[in-house]
């Protein structure tokens, strides 16, 4: 696949495809859920964990530093899947790394994590 340029670029995923993408060793898996999320509410096995959010005592804001969190753990040319719980902050997120001009050749959003049907996933990891 060419590099995403645009919002309507993005490959959008659903849960199967995710999970067989994820199984054959081809696709990582990056969740951008919040780290307690993560943790507590289970995740798919080898899944990195960047936050698209954190928590102040007054708001959630935007993670400042995800864009660079996002560029140590992955490398440009590896091909990899952004989810979340409901697909909103893993499409924001998939929009920022699009926008600004990260060179990834095959970054796709999961629809809904709730597709993946997680208790049939032998490789998901529940708290």
């Amino acid at each position: 696949m060419e590099n995403p340029k645009s919002e309507t670029d993005i490959v959008t995923v659903d849960g199967v495809e995710a999970r067989n993408l994820v199984a054959s060793g081809h696709h990582r898996y990056l969740d951008v859920r919040m780290e307690e999320d993560f943790f507590e509410k289970g995740h798919l096995e080898g899944a990195l964990n960047v936050p698209y959010y954190s928590v102040t005592p007054r708001e959630k804001v935007k993670n400042l530093e995800f864009i660079e969190q996002v560029s140590s753990l992955l490398r440009h040319e590896e091909p990899f899947i952004v989810g979340c719980r409901t697909g909103v902050r893993a499409k924001r997120a998939t929009i920022d790394l699009v926008a600004v001009g990260q060179l990834y050749k095959d970054i796709s959003t999961l629809k809904d994590t709730r597709m993946l049907n997680c208790k049939d996933i032998s490789s998901y990891r529940s708290p």
